[in-house]
């Protein structure tokens, strides 16, 4: 109850040239996102490429998962629009790579953490796709409650406490839909948030990724 499975996608484009660089002016190579609620997150690759991915986060009745669900050409196409939105001096640039894949969110979209069987496995989950730059946070996490510490990390609310838990279907796909409904109503309007997402918003819950 605790975590639903949400997919997530992205486009790769093919290597920019040295004009195409120079366009765009990323010189830092900054990894980046926007601000929405329903955000984009993008960087350059090695080999000059600029990965583009987010915006949609879509949650499958019954929280199913499928092979299947991997590829979605109407998620492929809006991200393709978006992406010349942000970058409409590289028109005509051709995507090389599109993919999607499942992440498990928690209604506070932070990890939570605890152990099982005893005490002698511990977990970290709930990272909502988040979970590379915090890995190393959540494997001391997790030492030490194996470790039966008291530290500065076990001390934390994030740890000592769990998320609240999803409601059961049918409650659980409606409220999901209603949020998602909601949050890109919000994208719509300059962020203004209705009365849904403010009532989730002081119960520390939401669903915008």
């Amino acid at each position: 109850p605790y975590l639903v499975p949400v997919y997530d996608y992205a486009l790769m484009t093919e290597p920019l040239t040295a004009d195409q660089l120079d366009a765009v002016g990323w010189q830092g190579r900054q990894g980046l996102s926007d601000s929405n609620n329903h955000f984009h997150y993008f960087r350059i690759t090695a080999d000059n490429r600029i990965l583009w991915g987010g915006h949609d986060v879509v949650y499958h009745y019954g929280s199913r998962i499928h092979p299947d669900y991997d590829q979605r050409p109407e998620t492929f196409r809006t991200l393709a629009r978006t992406f010349l939105r942000c970058f409409p001096q590289l028109e005509g640039l051709a995507f090389s790579h599109r993919w999607g894949g499942v992440i498990d969110t928690c209604s506070r979209f932070s990890p939570f953490f605890d152990t099982a069987h005893g005490g002698r496995v511990a977990y970290a989950a709930g990272y909502t796709g988040l979970g590379v730059g915090a890995t190393r946070f959540g494997a001391e996490v997790m030492l030490d409650l194996l470790a039966g510490e008291q530290t500065e990390r076990t001390r934390l609310e994030m740890v000592r406490s769990k998320p609240l838990p999803f409601p059961p279907e049918p409650v659980r796909w409606a409220g999901i839909g209603v949020t998602q409904w909601s949050l890109t109503r919000a994208d719509a309007r300059a962020g203004h948030r209705n009365l849904w997402l403010r009532t989730l918003d002081r119960v520390g819950l939401g669903f915008d990724s």
